[in-house]
């Protein structure tokens, strides 16, 4: 073999064994980031773990500790229900509503005008009900927070107009944004009188949260299916398919004659 050949395959064993160090020291950083990296998630999972479990249920619990202040003129078992209209009135419509339930919208915007029509005219009486079932489903505050200053506003004697302008106002369903108690003060200036220091305050402290919190636990031992749920006189007249503003105002109108 030529002297050439010898050197040239020596060349070449030597260019091998320099990749396999090469190689192998790859490895090595790799196995050690890997390592490393599995290290740095296991603590970051136990940080977030412990983050969790020191948060968890935080917001139940102070729900549930808190006071049960119901808002004022609230009537019924537990002072649960708001009502609207004239005690005197024959007839009793119970609403159970979520101001983030987009169902409710629907219900609001096809039947409001009706229930004003026979409020106003002393035929019917309405209670209202809150929920926060989306909170549940979707998560956030919304719900409780929309709730609770829908409260507010019954203390001010301003419920029936900001009930409405909540709805109006309605973001989608998955937008928690009547979390921000700012834009629930801010939607008040839409009602004449009702953006005051006194319901700035009621607002912002939660003032009726466990009051809130009760009532939805009312919802859920009723054993209602979901929101809206509409009784008439006792009867979940939302299940009837064939049940129309002009169909509800006629009930009413007869069960008034009785």
């Amino acid at each position: 073999m030529s002297e050439k050949n010898r050197e040239g395959k020596r060349t070449a064993r030597e260019k091998l064994a320099a990749e396999r160090e090469k190689q192998k020291s790859a490895d090595k950083r790799r196995r050690a980031l890997i390592v490393g990296g599995a290290v740095v998630a296991v603590l970051g999972l136990a940080a977030v773990i412990g983050v969790v479990a020191a948060n968890a249920g935080k917001d139940d619990d102070s729900e549930a500790s808190g006071p049960v202040v119901a808002p004022s003129g609230a009537q019924g078992k537990d002072s649960l229900a708001i009502p609207v209209g004239k005690d005197s009135a024959k007839s009793t419509l119970t609403v159970w509503e979520d101001f983030r339930c987009p169902a409710c919208k629907s219900f609001e915007t096809a039947y409001r005008p009706v229930i004003h029509e026979l409020t106003n005219a002393g035929q019917l009486k309405t209670e209202y009900h809150l929920v926060t079932l989306i909170d549940g489903n979707m998560r956030g505050t919304g719900s409780r927070n929309a709730a609770n200053a829908a409260a507010c506003a019954q203390d001010a004697g301003k419920f029936p107009a900001y009930h409405d302008v909540l709805f109006d106002n309605q973001p989608p369903e998955v937008d928690d944004a009547f979390a921000d108690n700012a834009k629930l003060i801010e939607l008040a200036g839409k009602v004449d009188g009702l953006d005051t220091p006194a319901f700035r305050t009621c607002v912002e402290k939660g003032t009726h949260n466990g009051w809130v919190a009760k009532s939805h636990q009312a919802f859920n031992k009723g054993g209602f299916s979901g929101t809206p749920t509409v009784l008439f006189d006792g009867k979940n007249i939302y299940r009837d398919r064939t049940m129309t503003p002009a169909k509800l105002k006629q009930m009413v109108q007869e069960a008034n004659k009785e």
